[in-house]
């Protein structure tokens, strides 16, 4: 075992936890803890914390133990488990560590577990997306990682390309005792794994998107409906709604999730010519967001029709794609849309109500034409694992082009073996320290 870490697991809510791991684990947490109870593994005991050197009581708490290998990091794991609150919970920290803990680096406690076997790497990655999971199907994505669905599937593709290496080197190795090649079924093999690569490839997208959602701004002149739209869609009132133009001076933003997608809704200043400072200064960040936004809503008042105004504002966001929002169809609607690249137009009367379930299946019928088709997915790989799999596929390809090319086989062997490096940069079987440092530098301390 190495030596002990601890961080704080949790301190917000009714209950904190601090989490040891390490060879002086228990040692440590005996140093501060006192109870009756008899310490055994995954048994929880009742006392209290103590300082010891000025014999103080801090909190009382609960310790669960568990003893290596029975736990997350298959080290000695010890959880003190205390009332909520960052006093208390620093505190215990602080305890620990004065008896010998080093505070845990971000996601050690994760990495410990991948170094001693518990998990794989693409595992390991699935708990970063399990607790960052801004859905329900996020998270159900990520457990399926985290169960090890990629992590099976991409180390039986390994496995097929290493047993090809193998019946290739040993043509090289004893090429007179053994029968030739069957160049047919091996090219089929490769093709064969070259497209199950490509269908992991083919889940990046979705992924990405059920992960971190998109971003959508409302933009429009002042008093079109823009904070009624949010109020109405998002079912709170996170805006203020009034007659009073330029009411909204800040971006307000609320967090929807449409069929497993996290969309951000950001509900801009109204855009319109003014002196006043403060205003100007929030409609410079109504276009700054706007621009930035992966899809903008410019709502425009149906009753008055399109004006100079909703021309002028199109021009600032006209790069991005548009849905145009016709709101107060309610009382009346004048006829002067003119031809401008919208990839939707959805009709509205967010006062009373209607046109919000329209304009929820538009949004996604655009996402789903813009960004990626819907699928139902089992598992979703993540950037870095996309990056590795484009080098599968391409030195796949390569082989091919030496075979095609009878080039000899040592060449064949090159690129395969690429092949298998980059296939177990995702699984953890080909690793270096810098990657690691990468992957695990990401995640928050105490996981």
């Amino acid at each position: 075992m190495q030596d002990t870490i601890v961080a704080i697991v949790t301190a917000l809510g009714s209950v904190g936890i601090v989490r040891l791991s390490g060879r002086e684990a228990v040692t440590i947490a005996q140093a501060i803890f006192q109870t009756k109870g008899k310490w055994e593994s995954h048994r929880v005991l009742y006392g209290q914390i103590v300082d010891p050197d000025k014999q103080r009581t801090i909190d009382e708490a609960l310790v669960l133990y568990m003893q290596a290998p029975r736990s997350y990091t298959r080290e000695d794991v010890v959880e003190l488990q205390c009332h909520g609150g960052t006093v208390v919970v620093q505190q215990i920290l602080e305890l620990c560590l004065r008896q010998g803990a080093r505070l845990a680096n971000p996601g050690e406690f994760t990495l410990r577990a991948f170094l001693n076997g518990r998990l794989d790497l693409a595992q390991a990655e699935s708990i970063k997306d399990l607790v960052g999971a801004k859905s329900a199907h996020a998270a159900q994505l990520a457990l399926a990682g985290l169960q090890g669905k990629l992590s099976h599937s991409l180390k039986q593709l390994r496995a097929k390309c290493l047993d090809i290496l193998t019946e290739i080197e040993a043509r090289i190795d004893f090429e007179e005792d053994l029968p030739p090649l069957d160049i047919e079924a091996l090219t089929t093999q490769l093709q064969d794994i070259k497209q199950q690569a490509q269908l992991y490839l083919s889940t990046k997208d979705r992924g990405e998107l059920v992960r971190s959602g998109i971003k959508v701004a409302i933009v429009g002149r002042p008093n079109v409906g823009k904070s009624s739209l949010l109020n109405a869609w998002s079912r709170t009132d996170r805006a203020i709604v009034t007659d009073i133009p330029g009411t909204t001076r800040d971006i307000v933003d609320s967090q929807l999730v449409l069929e497993g997608i996290p969309i951000t809704v950001l509900d801009t200043a109204g855009i319109r010519d003014t002196d006043d400072l403060v205003e100007q200064m929030g409609m410079a960040r109504s276009r700054q967001v706007a621009q930035q936004a992966d899809l903008v809503l410019l709502v425009i008042d149906a009753s008055v029709g399109w004006t100079p105004e909703d021309q002028k504002i199109y021009e600032l966001v006209q790069e991005r794609p548009i849905v145009l929002i016709c709101n107060k169809t309610d009382l009346g609607e004048k006829d002067n849309l003119p031809a401008i690249n919208a990839v939707a137009v959805v009709k509205t009367a967010v006062a009373q109500g209607q046109g919000i379930l329209e304009l929820e299946a538009t949004i996604l019928q655009v996402i789903n034409a813009q960004k990626v088709q819907q699928q139902d997915l089992d598992f979703a790989i993540n950037q870095r694992q996309a990056e590795c799999l484009y080098r599968v596929v391409a030195s796949l390809e390569r082989v091919e082009e030496a075979i095609a090319q009878a080039l000899p086989l040592d060449f064949w062997t090159i690129d395969l073996r690429s092949a298998i490096r980059a296939i177990g940069e995702i699984t953890g079987e080909e690793i270096t320290e810098s990657l690691l440092d990468q992957i695990f530098s990401r995640f928050c301390i105490g996981k």
